[in-house]
């Protein structure tokens, strides 16, 4: 990378005494991927807090027909785009909708008990994903890629290595001692799983974030660890970093190899106040002369108007960053790499947006759990849906099986590679599940296409003591109760929590949970019957 950004100084001084035009160069560098690798690039897309069905293609046919409950009203023509060019999942889920847990799945294949991430990293609390453990970057380096990673990581623990200012000094001792966010941290050199081009964005405030990057042309020459604050809208400045690479201005990267990028965007989560929001597309779309009444917009059956009175910003920030997505497919298009860019589009959880008198996530209700999942890929998939239980440790060896890279898939991954499914579903051996895990740090369930179950312990979600007895033991039926209205207990209907029960067993045991090495609840879960 080193002699990557050496070479690149020596361009820009030469530019400066005139050797092309500023137009010249652009026409030139828009042009370098003119002849794509036969190996598929890789784009993965994930906006932070963005539910299922936060997308105006849900409104249309023959989408519509397949929502639990109703689509929110929302303008995403990106997102439009990919779901008709693309394979929509009509049943992915976050496993664990938080957004550590997620992202250590994410990278990893892999379940909590093996990635090492718990809880959200934070000040206090022991999770990082492990150092040991190959990751999305670090299979796709192996097999020939550049590599690069763009926005927020979130899988690092938080510990107090920087100065005052925010820079990183690797030590606790002065000039150290400092925290840069209580939440989330700067991942240094030695932390990044394979990740050649690294664009870091942490803090959620969407006008401030804080960047480090690897690449000091991007940062007004600071070092690797060296904070810079660009005061710019986080996607809108993302997105200039990430078309900045495409177009190759700088050879930030080999244009012999495919690529293969993950963009973790901030916005649409919290906070949702007017200095953290696009406004300018608030007023366009979702204003109060368009919509006076609040509930206008709150569609779903088990909304509170007043715990959802942030859905004007929530959605803004929803179309801005579609906006912010679409001027990067439109890049990838004009070098003529669109068509062989296998696109991902999903996001880390939902939000609650007021249903059932909640906001933001951490739920085992649809809002927080369910998930968008696109993959969009013309020169390799037919445009269609798929209604398969489709869950993030899945993401991994899905995309290296599409890629062409199933045979390197770790044999350890916990994840299910359903990539002959997609290409050829007659065809397909590989078996559907029939549940998937459901996780938080009180509680334990499964999702099947029908039925979301869960066992509450009695202990709040971020306690560091174990719980001790289930405090709730219930299921929703998504088919006769969409908006998830009525908990069943599961002793009103034993023929079918009996059956949800043995898949809640199986499914711990097979991700080797501390549910099952405790062999917790047995008087509930029955281990014996697996």
């Amino acid at each position: 990378m080193k002699r990557i950004y050496l070479a690149s100084a020596l361009l820009c001084l030469l530019s400066v005494f005139g050797c092309k035009s500023h137009s010249e160069k652009e026409d030139l560098a828009q042009n370098t991927l003119t002849e794509t690798p036969k190996k598929p690039n890789i784009l993965i897309v994930f906006p932070d807090q963005l539910r299922r069905y936060s997308a105006g293609f849900w409104s249309e046919a023959p989408y519509k027909d397949l929502v639990v409950g109703k689509p929110d009203l929302v303008v995403t023509p990106t997102i439009d785009r990919l779901a008709k060019n693309g394979v929509v999942f009509t049943q992915a889920v976050s496993n664990y909708p938080l957004c550590s847990p997620y992202r250590g799945m994410l990278m990893s294949g892999k379940y909590p008990e093996q990635n090492g991430i718990w809880n959200n990293c934070k000040v206090g609390r022991d999770h990082s994903l492990k150092d040991d453990i190959p990751t999305i970057p670090d299979l796709f380096l192996n097999a020939g890629y550049n590599t690069a990673y763009f926005g927020k990581c979130h899988w690092l623990k938080p510990e107090p290595l920087f100065d005052d200012k925010g820079n990183y000094v690797g030590t606790k001792e002065p000039p150290g001692g400092n925290y840069v966010n209580k939440y989330d941290t700067y991942v240094p050199p030695g932390k990044r799983h394979g990740i050649e081009y690294f664009y870091e964005s942490i803090k959620d405030s969407h006008f401030n974030p804080h960047i480090y990057s690897n690449d000091p042309f991007t940062i007004e020459g600071k070092k690797d660890g060296e904070l810079h604050l660009p005061k710019i809208f986080s996607p809108k400045n993302e997105s200039k970093i990430i078309i900045d690479y495409l177009k190759n201005t700088r050879g930030q990267r080999d244009t012999s190899k495919p690529f293969c990028m993950i963009w973790s965007m901030n916005p649409p989560h919290n906070p949702w106040s007017d200095d953290n929001t696009d406004m300018e597309t608030l007023r366009k779309y979702y204003d109060a002369d368009k919509f006076p009444e609040i509930d206008t917009l709150l569609v779903r059956g088990n909304a509170d108007k007043e715990v959802g009175s942030y859905v004007r910003h929530y959605y803004a920030n929803v179309t801005s960053s579609d906006y912010y997505i679409g001027l990067v497919l439109d890049q990838l298009e004009k070098m003529g790499a669109l068509d062989n860019t296998i696109v991902v589009f999903s996001s880390d959880h939902g939000e609650m947006l007021g249903s059932h008198g909640k906001q933001g996530k951490n739920a085992v209700e649809l809002e927080a759990s369910a998930i968008p999942f696109i993959v969009h890929w013309p020169k390799g998939l037919k445009q269609g849906t798929t209604n398969v239980l489709f869950s993030v440790p899945d993401v991994l060896p899905t995309i290296m099986g599409l890629a062409g890279l199933g045979e390197q898939i770790p044999n350890d991954i916990e994840g299910t590679n359903f990539s002959s499914l997609l290409m050829n579903k007659e065809s397909s051996t590989v078996k559907k599940p029939e549940a998937i895990l459901f996780m938080l740090g009180n509680s334990r369930g499964v999702f099947t296409d029908r039925y979301s179950l869960c066992l509450r312990e009695n202990k709040k979600q971020w306690d560091k003591d174990k719980g001790t007895k289930v405090e709730e033991a219930f299921f929703y039926d998504n088919l006769k109760d969409p908006y998830q209205l009525n908990k069943i207990d599961i002793k009103e209907q034993p023929e079918v929590s009996n059956v949800l029960l043995k898949e809640l067993a199986r499914l711990l045991e097979k991700t080797n949970d501390p549910w099952f090495q405790e062999k917790k609840y047995k008087d509930i879960i029955p281990y014996s019957a697996i």
